[in-house]
């Protein structure tokens, strides 16, 4: 990839590791008993966790040289920009100082400086509809992974996803229901991939049309 792409994607990873890096010692001053250990193993419920440390991974990768494909970098752009919407739709609760920062890290600067990079530097072409069906696969291993767990330790990490919370009739139609949203907002993914792809294609051919005649 370019250098600028690369060097935009190591400041995202910076920020990611850093963001992740202060919630786990947020979590670990909160709770003074718990070991690093046992506080990784509790945020590793949360799929905005998982999610960020994806991205930072990703980002990190590219920095060093990787050549990300579309598929991969739009469907981690999908689910990172709807980490920011469930949880400031959902989710979000007052916090002060460094948690505050934390959280508004981890679900509005990260996702938004995502989808930043993704617009100016990553590929895009070759987004097929299909796609959108194929971006379901992260979100639904981790449903199925934070149901198991939450059955086997009793804790469940969102009240969308909590059995004994809601019942699961509710549970499955709040599955069925981000399933939607998820599938929607991955074909809305393509739709707005192919059109950048587009443009910027339009716009190099322009570059190189020689002069025009008067």
């Amino acid at each position: 990839m370019s250098m600028p792409a690369r060097l935009s994607a190591a400041c995202l990873a910076v920020l990611a590791w850093v963001t992740l890096v202060l919630y786990v010692q947020v979590g670990l001053d909160r709770r003074p008993d718990m070991t690093l250990a046992q506080e990784l193993w509790r945020i590793g419920r949360y799929f905005t966790i998982l999610t960020n440390a994806l991205t930072a991974v990703t980002a990190t990768a590219i920095a060093a040289g990787w050549r990300v494909n579309a598929v991969w970098a739009t469907g981690l752009t999908l689910w990172m920009a709807i980490v920011g919407v469930v949880y400031h739709a959902l989710l979000a609760r007052e916090h002060e100082g460094l948690r505050w920062w934390t959280d508004q890290g981890l679900h509005t600067a990260i996702p938004l400086a995502l989808l930043l990079w993704w617009a100016v530097f990553a590929p895009k072409a070759g987004l097929l509809w299909r796609h959108a069906a194929l971006w379901l696969a992260w979100p639904g291993a981790y449903m199925a992974y934070a149901l198991i767990r939450g059955e086997i330790d009793g804790r469940h990490p969102y009240f969308f996803i909590d059995p004994p919370l809601i019942g699961w009739p509710k549970v499955l139609m709040w599955i069925a229901i981000l399933g939607g949203v998820f599938w929607l907002a991955g074909l809305g993914a393509v739709a707005l991939g192919r059109w950048l792809n587009r443009d910027r294609a339009r716009l190099a051919g322009d570059g190189h049309d020689g002069p025009q005649p008067r």
